[in-house]
């Protein structure tokens, strides 16, 4: 193993999973502050709001040894955004939850990185923490991630109004995808 493969906690074929560093602000401020990946979100984030997420993220970690994790591209080092898990407890029939979640700079776009980063997520999160599902939510107009969502294995559940997105005729229909740990549900086949 590399010095360099020693700082992620795990990886596949192309991105690097890892907790976050000071130095990602100023690259995900300007991930945060593109329109086009901002397009599903009431808003773009300021540099101010990346640094509180980063540090969200980096005590998440601490605390429950997953986050929505800092990706770097492997074959260049470069950081590319996020894919990983998160909690979530806002007020909904289905929280308090951990749910998976993709941002990544629009010209890592088209590549199937989203995707193949969060297979590998969902494989750490029934593996290595042992959780019994994982959600996904989105906005209904992001077809986009529900690709993703599809292609990862998960089932829609139902639509749901976002209580975060209160107001905002655009996006708060949200849709909410589902997917249970696999070895669970062999387990309980295997004791009936």
């Amino acid at each position: 193993m590399s010095q360099d493969d020693k700082k992620y906690l795990f990886t596949s074929d192309r991105p690097g999973f890892r907790n976050w560093e000071s130095a990602d602000i100023d690259p995900m401020a300007q991930i945060n502050a593109d329109m086009q990946v901002m397009e599903f979100f009431p808003s773009i984030a300021t540099r101010e709001q990346t640094t509180q997420f980063i540090e969200r993220m980096k005590n998440q970690f601490e605390q429950k040894s997953f986050c929505y994790f800092a990706v770097d591209q492997l074959s260049t080092g470069a950081f590319v955004g996020f894919i990983g898990l998160s909690e979530q407890a806002y007020d909904a029939d289905f929280t308090p939850c951990i749910d998976i979640g993709w941002r990544l700079k629009s010209s890592e776009w088209g590549q199937g990185l989203a995707t193949e980063g969060a297979m590998r997520c969902l494989d750490y999160a029934f593996e290595n923490l042992g959780l019994e599902q994982v959600y996904a939510i989105a906005p209904k107009i992001n077809v986009k991630s529900e690709r993703v969502m599809t292609k990862i294995g998960m089932k829609k559940y139902y639509e749901f109004a976002h209580p975060l997105l209160a107001g905002n005729a655009r996006l708060q229909t949200c849709v909410l995808y589902k997917i249970g740990n696999p070895s669970i549900i062999v387990v309980l086949i295997d004791d009936w």
